[in-house]
């Protein structure tokens, strides 16, 4: 016998349009009050990252050393010479400190950059006699730098001991680009009191190029 396959029999379209005016407006409203909510969590969560990056305190301190021949006067006398760091610092190409001006606690003075158009305030904080410096610097909004220099006498010679600590929200943007010359500050400084001994003439004329005139 024979079975006669019968065609599926399909609803109307009409039912069709009736469900999909009843579904539609509601998957739509779902699906925005999704997407709503969504967004909203996400830009909660990014403010919320924003102000805790912004409000928490960012404070990085890098320490550095370097031995030298010199003795620990020498080495004193050119760290506190604040009319000559222009000798030997990386960063600084000059400083309105007068001719042999010496640190001392207090004492707020102004250098100017090497490689920004710009000049920056020192503040003396802390002065140990032969033994340690420690200044302040204000380069810009958002920016704060505290160096360390300590002179340590040694069985095997002296120690410069220097620290650098940065603190700001800016901080983790400057140090990056600072941290070439930041890295060469102990070694520039033992250098020039080296020289200062180990050949007199040749220092003053380094000196005497840095400040651009003759001193003597």
């Amino acid at each position: 016998m024979f079975h006669s396959l019968q065609q599926p029999t399909w609803p109307p379209l009409s039912h069709f349009a009736l469900w999909f005016r009843q579904w539609c407006p509601q998957g739509l409203r779902q699906g925005k009050q999704a997407v709503g909510d969504w967004f909203a969590q996400w830009i909660n969560q990014w403010v919320s990252q924003w102000v805790n990056w912004w409000t928490t305190p960012r404070v990085s301190e890098h320490n550095y050393w370097a031995s030298s021949t010199a003795s620990a006067d020498t080495l004193w006398q050119t760290i506190s010479n604040l009319a000559d760091l222009a000798v030997w610092h990386p960063l600084i190409e000059r400083t309105n400190a007068p001719r042999g001006q010496k640190a001392k606690p207090g004492l707020i003075y102004r250098a100017f950059s090497r490689y920004l158009p710009m000049s920056t305030q020192i503040f003396v904080e802390r002065v140990l006699p032969g033994e340690l410096l420690s200044v302040r610097v204000f380069p810009l909004p958002g920016l704060q730098e505290r160096a360390t220099y300590r002179v340590v006498s040694t069985l095997c010679g002296t120690v410069v001991l220097y620290s650098i600590t940065l603190s700001g929200w800016l901080s983790p943007f400057v140090w990056p680009m600072v941290r070439p010359r930041v890295d060469q500050v102990a070694t520039a400084l033992v250098q020039a009191a080296e020289l200062s001994t180990a050949d007199p003439e040749a220092f003053h004329q380094k000196l005497t190029a840095a400040l651009g005139q003759d001193i003597f």
